[in-house]
């Protein structure tokens, strides 16, 4: 069954996004071709998505030239949905030093050139997406302002930055009357709370920190998909991602339990473990939309169901999910 898609402020900004959104990270360029990223951005734009998500980083920024050539085909128009990109780990191989980190020279130019790559004027959402300790906060503060006055980005923010960080970056921008960051791209799922929940809290009050939250099946183990083990036709199993696995299989006996125990929850809504994570991400009024991905258009479609499980969750089942990892 079709869901009506919720949005929701990006923190205290005035934009609204989808309470779903679609990001290519480890797919467009490596998992899904032209034909695949057109079908999806099709897909999820008709079921009312209005962000999507990149970074420079993503294949080397084929994922971005790959989006900006689909949704530039789809003949979309570009009031209708917001794109971002992050800045931080450079668009080459072995990058050299003006080519990565947070520089002012590598921060306008990951601008330009997302900018030429996503076929647009501007960047809705632009992030820091690692923090940089060899370049003083002012100068990325002051470079993200000068982006926002110029009109090449309309909101800057931040992804997995500490909360000391970002309250250093407020600090410098309220000092120096710049911009002050919008929002925050951390990861959230019920594997990963504690940033979202407790680290950030302060921010909400102070800012109105946004988030748009990636990983929320912590990279399709809340799927259950890897409860025997990891498919040769994975992206735990893709050559390059072996430290994903490493990362996500960590203490594998236990969070497997816990997803066979959320399995059963899901059996009981007559849903899937998909989209009652993603529910439950959704559940938290801080998040301000959940990045899904996707290789296939009949994931996608699995993952939207999510915004109709929301209203089966009461607290009981709430306290229930979370103590699978409890």
């Amino acid at each position: 069954m079709e869901h009506e898609m919720q949005y929701r402020r990006l923190g205290a900004s005035g934009l609204k996004i989808s309470a779903l959104s679609f990001g290519s990270w480890a797919t467009f360029g490596a998992a899904a071709g032209r034909k695949e990223a057109r079908e999806l951005c099709a897909l999820a734009h008709d079921r009312g998505i209005n962000f999507f998500d990149n970074a420079e980083t993503y294949s080397n920024g084929e994922s971005e030239r790959i989006m900006g050539d689909v949704l530039g085909d789809l003949r979309l128009s570009r009031d209708s949905y917001c794109v971002s990109s992050k800045v931080f780990f450079g668009s080459v191989e072995a990058p050299r030093p003006t080519q990565h980190g947070l520089s002012r020279k590598h921060i306008h130019d990951a601008c330009e050139q997302a900018l030429q790559r996503l076929r647009v004027d501007y960047l809705d959402l632009f992030f820091c997406h690692r923090p940089d300790p060899e370049v003083p906060m002012q100068e990325i503060v002051s470079t993200m302002d000068r982006l926002i006055r110029q009109g090449k980005v309309l909101y800057w923010g931040t992804s997995e930055w500490s909360a000391k960080e970002i309250a250093e970056a407020v600090e410098v921008a309220r000092a120096m009357h710049f911009e002050l960051p919008t929002m925050e791209q951390p990861q959230y799922s019920l594997l990963h709370r504690a940033r979202v929940e407790v680290e950030y809290a302060p921010l909400y009050a102070d800012i109105g920190l946004g988030t748009t939250i990636w990983s929320p099946l912590a990279s399709g183990l809340l799927t259950g998909k890897y409860n025997q083990g990891v498919p040769a036709d994975s992206r735990l199993a893709t050559e390059g991602y072996q430290w994903l696995q490493k990362l996500v299989l960590s203490d594998d006996k236990n969070r497997i339990e816990g997803v066979v125990r959320l399995q059963a929850i899901a059996e009981e809504l007559g849903c899937t473990s998909a989209q009652l994570a993603i529910a439950w991400c959704l559940l938290n009024p801080r998040v301000s939309s959940v990045i899904l991905g996707a290789t296939r258009t009949s994931q996608l479609v699995e993952n939207l169901g999510a915004l109709g499980v929301v209203e089966r969750i009461d607290d009981t089942i709430k306290a229930r999910i979370e103590a699978c990892f409890g």
